[in-house]
């Protein structure tokens, strides 16, 4: 039996996220809240594992979405996680993989640390 689902969500595994995070979900997914969900430290830090991921969602799932969040203050990322870098690495990641999987639509984001999601463009 096939199971397919929407979407595969790449987050941080910080836990001062994980609430904030639940409800944008929450309200992204209304019903059914079916989607893969991936949690690494730095989000899309190691684009690699990134990309193994997607491969084994697209797979196995037959998703149509990708959704990458990073977020403020990732200590995956250190000093160097500055939101200019956070932009730059969330839109390279979409690049990369609307160039390996056409038929996915990428959508990037950036969280605040006061829960606040912002569409990166």
């Amino acid at each position: 039996m096939a199971h397919t689902t929407t979407a595969a969500v790449i987050t941080c595994i910080d836990f001062r996220f994980q609430e904030y995070i639940d409800t944008w979900l929450d309200h992204e997914f209304k019903t059914p809240k079916q989607f893969d969900r991936v949690a690494l430290a730095g989000g899309i830090f190691d684009l690699y594992t990134v990309l193994k991921q997607v491969e084994i969602s697209n797979k196995l799932h037959s998703i149509k979405k990708v959704i990458l969040i990073n977020h403020e203050d990732c200590g995956a990322y250190g000093a160097a996680g500055t939101y200019s870098k956070h932009k730059e690495d969330l839109k390279n990641a979409q690049k990369v993989i609307k160039t390996l999987y056409p038929h996915l639509a990428v959508n990037t984001y950036y969280m605040h640390l006061d829960g606040s999601v912002e569409l990166m463009k």
